[in-house]
């Protein structure tokens, strides 16, 4: 049952699928000039895919949330991805901003790369404008999720302590595959002509999540935070199809990390990929997985047990 929804719903919508929409532009132009070399996420078919998913994803949600039509699911989702948005705008702001000064071994759009020297581009610039009205949208529709009238049954309340659950374990579980590259640097064996003995040559790789300095480490451990509390608020949400769109935020955002992990090593012969790469995917296959369980629940009705008396109409409803 859906009822009133009010502008500011119509609004986060309108938001979010604009987000979507600079997010999806924002993959074709340059995204930054390290050392001279134009990097960009669009350089393939897969790299394509990979960089549309997130943008694609918001911008159906946010034009059915803008139509008013169940409002609560496209709430639920923007304020989901706005929380999780924080901590990687901060991140972007780092790579583009402030990653020269401390340069170091980065993987940025499928290439490893030192960032010595780092000029944004228009990609980058629209990447930032995507997440900043991603995080908008996120206000706007906290704000208006309690003024939104929709309702169910209520056939998910026996599932929820469960989809809780499964949320805290794959935010944990996420936060642990974060803590290490998704595509890595292999060490090479190199053999003395002279001696026969082999020697293990160590290679810096990229950093992770949690290694970067400064706003990066802080816009990642508000992304690790987000995403647990995410997983446990979203399970929680009334109706059914909020909870969906919320659990659905945060798979798309895990599975997005772990693709992009998949597509680095591919797209670069000098990466390879990892365990918390492998365990990205798997983990955001499976968060995606509790947004489609909840909405497809379906409990089984129990049969009402007759006792030494025939219950009447009236009394049909209280032995459910």
């Amino acid at each position: 049952m859906t009822g009133t929804v009010p502008p500011t719903a119509r609004l986060a919508g309108a938001l979010l699928a604009l987000a979507g929409l600079v997010g999806a532009v924002g993959v074709f132009p340059t995204y930054l000039d390290v050392d001279g070399r134009a990097l960009s996420l669009a350089t393939g078919p897969l790299d394509v895919l990979v960089a549309l998913l997130t943008p694609l994803v918001a911008l159906a949600v946010g034009s059915l949330t803008a139509t008013a039509r169940v409002p609560r699911f496209g709430l639920a989702y923007a304020g989901a991805a706005g929380a999780l948005a924080v901590g990687r705008l901060l991140i972007e702001l780092y790579q583009g901003l402030a990653s020269t000064t401390r340069p170091g071994v980065e993987v940025l759009a499928g290439d490893l790369v030192v960032t010595s020297t780092v000029t944004t581009g228009p990609g980058w610039l629209l990447g930032v404008v995507a997440l900043g009205l991603t995080v908008l949208a996120g206000v706007v529709a906290v704000v208006a999720f309690g003024r939104t009238v929709m309702e169910d049954a209520g056939r998910l309340d026996p599932l929820r302590p469960a989809l809780a659950g499964a949320g805290v374990l794959a935010g944990a579980g996420t936060v642990l595959c974060l803590a290490l590259p998704a595509a890595d640097v292999t060490d090479q064996l190199v053999t003395d002509p002279a001696t026969g003995l082999v020697t293990v040559v160590t290679t810096e790789g990229p950093r992770a999540l949690l290694e970067r300095p400064g706003v990066a480490l802080l816009g990642g451990l508000l992304l690790a935070a987000a995403l647990l509390l995410a997983a446990v608020v979203s399970a929680s949400l009334r109706p059914r199809l909020a909870a969906v769109g919320g659990l659905l935020a945060v798979g798309v955002a895990v599975l997005q990390a772990g693709l992009s992990g998949l597509r680095d090593a591919l797209h670069s012969l000098d990466l390879a990929w990892t365990l918390p790469g492998t365990g990205l995917l798997l983990l955001g296959v499976a968060s995606t997985g509790l947004a489609l369980l909840a909405w497809r629940w379906q409990p089984r009705e129990r049969t009402p047990v007759a006792g030494p008396h025939e219950l009447d109409d009236e009394d049909a409803p209280l032995s459910r």
